[in-house]
């Protein structure tokens, strides 16, 4: 028997790490922090992520990006593209030579992030809850997985002054607007964000009321139920400048066109990531929303 034949087989993880040039075992070190500042190729998965490592200093430090990271513009344009956070491939990932993923929770599919954690490369999950400590835990989450928390302090306390402020402003609403936060129109069918979603989120940070607040997440919403919700505004996403008018939106014989919305043509527009992506840039985001619902609003 030969001495190749007689020896173990390789397990999957030892063949990816071989393979991908990393070793086997690679970022397994007792000390997480130690490998994080260490790490310079890091996989930046989820646009708030992205944004966050951004502004804590580590672009250079980028290796690849998913779709959905396209703040700052340059990012989207400098980087290899993963493709879909949700519909990531391995094989995408570990051709930029990652030494640390960071992902947004509900980054896969679970099998890909198996296979990069068996390429002995760390794989860090951020959670996302489309709240005030949501966003400050997310900074401070980014921070410490890249080894940067003493500029996630910095970037949490500037963003922790910004939410103080806008909950100063919300307080002098007297009465919230019903607001509807419209994710697409096709075909005459409207996709709506209703409870716990970032919609419903970003509405509560900008003193408005979820007009869709029968639905739970991001679904469609019958005409009828448009008609009874009301909304006094439309909240559309826009993409490079680009989004819904108010003739597409409000076009006549549609249920939206028989809103109170309609009648006053309120519509506003905002950058999808800015606008559900819950990352450093949200109170200033909500800030626009509440100044275009209630231009009337004094005060600083």
């Amino acid at each position: 028997m030969s001495a190749a034949a007689s020896s173990p087989p390789l397990s999957r993880r030892a063949v990816l790490g071989t393979l991908l040039g990393f070793g086997f075992g690679f970022g397994l070190a007792a000390d997480p922090a130690r490998a994080a500042a260490s790490a310079m190729r890091i996989a930046s998965l989820g646009g708030a992520v992205t944004e966050i490592l951004w502004r804590l200093g580590a672009g250079s430090r980028i290796a690849i990006v998913d779709t959905t990271s396209v703040y700052p513009a340059e990012v989207l344009r400098e980087k290899p593209n993963a493709g879909y956070l949700r519909a990531l491939s391995a094989e995408g990932l570990l051709s930029a030579g990652p030494d640390l993923v960071i992902a947004a929770e509900g980054a896969g599919p679970a099998a890909v992030l198996t296979q990069i954690r068996e390429a002995g490369i760390p794989v860090v999950l951020v959670h996302e809850p489309p709240t005030v400590e949501g966003v400050l835990e997310k900074i401070r989450a980014v921070g410490h997985a890249a080894g940067l928390d003493a500029p996630a302090e910095t970037l949490h306390r500037t963003v922790e002054a910004a939410f103080a402020a806008l909950a100063g402003r919300r307080a002098r609403i007297a009465r919230p607007a019903r607001a509807l936060v419209v994710l697409s129109l096709a075909n005459g069918r409207v996709m709506a964000g209703g409870r716990e979603s970032t919609a419903d989120g970003i509405l509560a940070l900008a003193g408005l009321r979820n007009a869709a607040e029968g639905l739970t997440g991001f679904k469609p919403i019958t005409d009828e139920a448009i008609v009874a919700a009301a909304p006094e505004t439309v909240v559309v996403m826009s993409n490079e400048g680009h989004a819904l008018s108010p003739d597409t939106v409000f076009a006549p014989g549609t249920a939206l066109s028989q809103t109170p919305a309609a009648a006053k043509r309120s519509l506003v527009a905002m950058d999808g990531l800015a606008l559900l992506g819950f990352g450093p840039r949200t109170p200033e985001t909500a800030e626009a929303l509440m100044r275009a619902v209630y231009p009337d609003l004094t005060g600083e």
